[in-house]
């Protein structure tokens, strides 16, 4: 770590916000005359990866000048008046929860950019496509940067309309169906969540997160703590997705570009959680008490249901498509995010916040594979990926297939890998809930919980023996492109941090734990 001043945090943190719109904006001008390169296609895709590099080197230099010494104490903070009238304030700061956020953020939308500069997505513009991409990127970098529930909620809105346009003018078949799904339930969610934020706000007499989380409800009624939980937790459960509120998601992945479904799977769904995390559980803990039993019933649910409609899809003869079951495998993964978050206790709210990085970072790499396997094959379709003997990966393009493999073991949470230490501590939160909580409704999660990890393995070994083992002389497709130099830039990170965070899961665990630890006591500890 290294020492840097208070100021230039500061102004790191701020320019992590600003910087995306700022290139939006410079990606829609004209190139300069030296910058052009061979065409102004190709001026625009290294803008968009220069742009979202820069990003990515300024939230490296706030992890490493961070202080891990404090990481429950919000730092970097930017705190100054924006509307007078409503006393809302441009309120910035990060802590150990958000951190490994922001960083991972920044990181999957540089490795997109990357991507997209050797395979863009067909459609309109790439103008439009690169700004659009770095309006997305505000809008997320923002949500988890942001101190104040207006800000939080403006935030939270503004990533819907460049995802639907990404959708539905640079997606695949059914694209126009999906993106109008996708907005309308997000924007339904949207409308009920901000009455919640009022309530509280208005109730409390003020939107400073930090203040609302230091009083830990005790200015707000448990009739209104059981309100606000009820509207903004269904518009978070709704970005999550928390089933049954899942519905938009398979046909969004499935139609979404590849850097598209990268980005919903590893930074959208991450909003949602997030929110229940630093708003929730913090400002309405008797609400939320209230509500947990309910929330583990439907992350349980949301497990098994997800788990076995990927095993249905798995299936020969099917007719699978592998971005539709890799949306649904997110269903059930955020379920056990979900779930530690319901057991409202330092472990399990620990094993969420590990979860949903894990989860970030191998179905990111997931999609980047089965969108390069589609790009391959001209379909994602699972039987006819697999022929008649199987697709033979192993030996027609065997580091694709080990890549393959990889994700596919990191994702059913094999020790030593990201995938398992979040789903472990999320169950191991709900087999000792927290006090006043039922402990035999949290033990039958536990035990459906655990049941759904054996599921989850069963359809992803299916789907590793279907794609990558079977005769490689069999069937028309007897030869498949490996992996691209360009692949293994975007794909290698992904794969290095899901074997360190494996291998040294203290590394994010003594980040988060302080700052949950403060959090869950009301800021008294």
């Amino acid at each position: 770590m290294i020492d840097i001043s208070p100021s230039v945090m500061q102004f790191l943190l701020a320019f992590l916000v600003a910087a995306p719109l700022l290139g939006a904006v410079a990606a829609l001008l004209p190139a300069p005359p030296g910058l052009k390169g061979r065409n102004p296609e190709q001026a625009v895709l290294r803008h968009g990866v220069t742009v979202t590099g820069v990003i990515l080197a300024a939230a490296i230099a706030l992890a490493l000048g961070f202080d891990h010494d404090a990481p429950a104490r919000f730092q970097a903070t930017t705190d100054i008046s924006w509307i007078p009238a409503l006393d809302v304030r441009i309120h910035l700061g990060v802590d150990g929860i958000s951190l490994p956020l922001l960083v991972m953020t920044a990181l999957l939308f540089f490795l997109c950019a990357l991507y997209s500069y050797f395979k863009l997505p067909a459609g309109p513009s790439p103008k439009a496509f690169v700004a659009l991409l770095l309006v997305l990127e505000s809008g997320t970098l923002a949500t988890f940067a942001v101190l104040d529930l207006l800000l939080f909620f403006l935030a939270f809105e503004m990533v819907l309309i460049p995802m639907y346009f990404l959708i539905a003018r640079w997606g695949g078949a059914q694209r126009q169906a999906a993106a109008w799904k996708f907005i309308l339930y997000t924007l339904l969610g949207s409308v009920v969540m901000l009455l919640g934020l009022l309530l509280i706000g208005v109730t409390a007499d003020t939107f400073d997160m930090v203040a609302l989380a230091t009083d830990n409800g005790r200015e707000l009624s448990r009739t209104t703590q059981l309100l606000a939980v009820l509207a903004i937790g269904l518009g978070l459960a709704v970005k999550t997705p928390m089933w049954p509120l899942h519905t938009w998601l398979p046909d969004a992945h499935t139609a979404a570009p590849t850097v598209g479904s990268v980005l919903l799977a590893g930074v959208l769904l991450k909003m949602g959680t997030y929110g229940f995390v630093r708003i929730l559980l913090p400002v309405t803990p008797e609400g939320m008490a209230a509500f947990a039993p309910y929330l583990g019933a439907f992350a349980v649910v949301g497990i098994v249901y997800g788990s076995l409609a990927c095993l249905a899809l798995a299936r020969k003869g099917n007719k699978g498509d592998l971005k539709r079951l890799i949306a649904y495998s997110s269903v059930g993964h955020m379920g056990f995010v979900l779930l530690g978050i319901a057991s409202m206790t330092p472990t399990g709210v620990n094993g969420a916040l590990f979860a949903n990085i894990a989860h970030g970072l191998i179905t990111g790499l997931l999609f980047f594979l089965v969108g390069a396997l589609k790009d391959r094959y001209g379909t994602a379709d699972l039987d006819t990926l697999a022929g008649a003997t199987g697709a033979a990966l192993y030996g027609r393009a065997p580091r694709f297939g080990a890549l393959l493999a990889f994700a596919a073991v990191a994702s059913l949470g094999l020790p030593g890998l990201a995938g398992f230490w979040g789903e472990m501590l999320a169950l191991f939160g709900a087999f000792d809930p927290a006090e006043g909580l039922s402990r035999p409704a949290f033990l039958t999660y536990t035990a459906v919980g655990a049941f759904g990890t054996l599921l989850t393995a069963a359809y992803l070994l299916v789907v590793v023996r279907r794609v990558c083992m079977g005769d490689p002389k069999a069937g028309p497709e007897l030869t498949v492109a490996d992996v691209h130099r360009y692949e293994f830039a975007a794909w290698t990170p992904l794969v290095a941090l899901t074997v360190l965070a494996g291998l040294w899961p203290a590394l994010l665990l003594g980040l988060t734990d302080p700052a949950v630890q403060q959090l869950l006591a009301g800021g008294t500890s």
